[in-house]
């Protein structure tokens, strides 16, 4: 008859198992630190969808202010106000491009053949002075570098990735908008129990502000589209409509924006003659000026300050290691990790007011 008993136990150790303390403790902080590494390699690795995701919470926040901006004159469900804000948002595109669809894109390929053409007197002028070489030469380095076919397979397959990144970041937004208690828990579970009161305060503290800071983007977006257009029209510079709204999208990003509007406005308004050249390097001059010192004060007093040295190093950061999307999101960051900072400095003071000897 078979024996059927239970196999005895091993009771000494096995070849793998470590029992000294000593090891086990270091072997923990090894734990800990090859832990560290992988998640800073998993996060370099992933830093394009982290980014596409923080966009989305981004236009996220934008609508969310929306809700509850309209939240106070309407008494109604958030599920009906967001579909409001979302349907007024399309119905503003679908008019605008309606209403000024042929004129815009008549100027939009004026103001590409301006371009080239103000780029080749500049290259021209330079060449003259021998500061860079021949306009020959330029042209052959031009065509050197975006004749290729693979070049325009490029060119084509970063088109369609951003057009696809961009169809994400207004979906990530439209379900974050939707039902964001649902994702705020979700992001609360994943804290320490004892931890989940002071994340809640400053992810609340960081929601407000973002909130804030995108709403001031917004009015000086506003102020600097419209003000631009209606400026360079009254002074009779070309393309005066496509030019409000490229400093109105440009305006979104403070500094590097400005800068950039500012060289196309007078590019532009040089190609019509020395009069309207002046008009628009003035326009851009008035308009920078009425946003620096009125909107963005008044802004700066309902948000997070973010000093001018300070968003300027995070957007050259931000745009070296993380491209376009990063130069656009470099201001939403910094003021996040502002709030965070500023709320673990009141957090200690506290602590330090709660038990003095500490």
């Amino acid at each position: 008859m078979a024996d059927h008993s239970a196999p005895p136990m091993v009771s000494e150790p096995s070849p793998g198992e470590m029992r000294d303390p000593a090891t086990r403790r270091e072997l923990k902080k090894a734990a800990v630190w090859l832990g560290l590494i992988a998640a800073m390699a998993m996060t370099v690795l992933l830093v394009q969808p982290l980014l596409v995701i923080f966009a989305g919470l981004v236009f996220a926040a934008m609508l969310d202010g929306g809700v509850r901006l309209l939240g106070r004159v309407l008494p109604i469900g958030r599920g009906w106000r967001l579909l409001i804000v979302v349907l007024a948002v399309i119905a503003f595109l679908l008019g605008t491009f309606y209403l000024m669809g042929v004129q815009l894109s008549e100027q939009v390929t004026q103001l590409q053949q301006t371009l080239q053409t103000q780029w080749s007197r500049l290259a021209a002028w330079l060449s003259s002075k021998g500061i860079m070489p021949g306009a020959s030469d330029v042209n052959g380095m031009l065509h050197q570098a975006m004749g290729s076919v693979g070049k325009l397979t490029s060119f084509v397959g970063t088109a369609l990735g951003a057009l696809t990144t961009t169809v994400f970041i207004l979906v990530l937004g439209l379900f974050f908008a939707m039902e964001p208690r649902i994702y705020e828990r979700g992001l609360q579970w994943m804290v320490p129990t004892d931890s989940r009161a002071e994340f809640t305060k400053t992810t609340e503290r960081m929601g407000t502000t973002l909130r804030r800071l995108l709403a001031g983007r917004l009015l000086g977006m506003t102020v600097e589209g419209v003000a631009t257009g209606i400026a360079l029209e009254i002074g009779g510079v070309p393309m005066a409509l496509v030019l409000g709204i490229i400093a109105a999208i440009l305006a979104f990003i403070p500094n590097i924006g400005a800068f950039i509007t500012g060289a196309l406005m007078v590019a532009v308004g040089f190609s019509g003659g020395m009069h309207t050249g002046l008009w628009a390097l003035g326009t851009w001059a008035f308009v920078q000026s009425i946003d620096g010192y009125v909107v963005v004060p008044i802004v700066a007093r309902r948000t997070v300050d973010l000093p001018p040295a300070l968003t300027l190093s995070m957007q050259i950061l931000a745009s070296a290691l993380f491209g376009l999307l990063g130069l656009m999101l470099a201001d939403p960051m910094t003021a996040m990790i502002k709030v965070a900072l500023e709320r673990s400095s009141e957090r200690e003071a506290e602590r330090m007011d709660a038990d003095p000897a500490a």
